[in-house]
């Protein structure tokens, strides 16, 4: 297979095994390329790919950014805080304007649900999903998958632990998907009031005690509690949440394996992790920011190369 089965990247959930393998095996070929001391290719030259962020983003955007441009993309960058949204024009006026300028491909992150799924129903381009509220962030769970085969040699049978936010985070979500289709077992870890109603339908270990989900696990991806997203009080303090599930290095001295540990950033250092632990040997934390670019560079050519077909 030398192309995706979809014309666009709307959630993993649209993804088969063998899409996920291309994209991982494209996006080797591409972390070659960003190792170079000449980091750029001809790959998209003459796509115009427009960012259009709803949200607040800082190294999502600028890592979708980078591997436009390492793919001599033109871009274009829309953040909705300076826009005519503001003045109250709806998402498809503005989608419809931008892509009268003759865009190619949007890439969109946005607070609700299922909007990269209604842009493409709607405008004739090709759609990113950079995470929609918190449902999916298909590229920020590929770089996750790929980072863990990079580092354990593969997915397939490893156990990995998603501890944390589970309620709010499209990370999470996105990730499970993935994981088991690569096949993984994956384990979700946190407060019973963060945890969706919907868990116990995806097939997935649920613990509350982060020392029994450190002991199971190969891998531990901390999610960030996402406070914007809150609306009630899920638990009583932070310091609380701190001291029943952040990851210190007691925690991980107290265990008779190592284990890998992940973070999809940003990081609140002493609340879900500890900076010593953020920043030692075990965690592969950079390597993920460094595939995101990689993977990103991965799913836009493989998108934009339908057409070429």
């Amino acid at each position: 297979m030398t192309k995706l089965r979809t014309r666009h990247l709307l959630g993993i959930k649209d993804l088969c095994l063998e899409d996920i393998e291309l994209i991982f095996s494209t996006a080797d070929n591409f972390k070659e390329v960003i190792n170079r001391p000449i980091k750029k290719v001809p790959s998209l030259r003459d796509i115009t790919i427009a960012n259009l962020f709803f949200e607040n983003s800082t190294r999502t955007r600028l890592s979708f950014e980078l591997a436009e441009k390492r793919l001599s993309a033109d871009v274009i960058n829309f953040s909705a805080s300076g826009s005519s949204v503001k003045k109250g024009e709806t998402l498809i006026d503005t989608v419809n304007n931008i892509l009268a300028m003759k865009v190619d491909m949007v890439v969109m992150r946005h607070a609700n649900p299922g909007a990269a799924l209604f842009l493409s129903k709607h405008v004739n381009a090709k759609i990113v999903n950079a995470g929609d509220g918190a449902h999916e962030h298909p590229t920020q769970a590929l770089l996750d998958a790929y980072s863990i085969r990079e580092k354990l040699g593969k997915v397939a049978g490893k156990k990995v632990a998603i501890i944390g936010d589970i309620l709010h985070s499209r990370v999470a979500l996105s990730n499970i998907f993935c994981l088991q289709k690569l096949g993984a077992e994956v384990m979700v870890c946190g407060p019973r009031t963060l945890m969706p109603k919907y868990i116990s339908g995806l097939q997935v270990k649920v613990e509350h005690d982060l020392q029994k989900a450190l002991a199971w696990c190969d891998v531990a991806n901390m999610l960030r509690i996402q406070m914007e997203r809150q609306d009630i009080k899920y638990f009583p303090s932070l310091r609380e949440y701190s001291m029943q599930y952040g990851l210190d290095k007691q925690r991980l001295d107290a265990l008779d394996k190592e284990i890998v540990i992940m973070h999809p950033g940003p990081i609140n250092r002493g609340v879900e992790i500890t900076s010593e632990v953020a920043d030692s040997a075990q965690s592969i934390i950079l390597d993920q920011v460094e595939n995101g670019v990689a993977i990103r560079m991965a799913v836009l050519y493989l998108l934009a190369g339908r057409s070429e077909n």
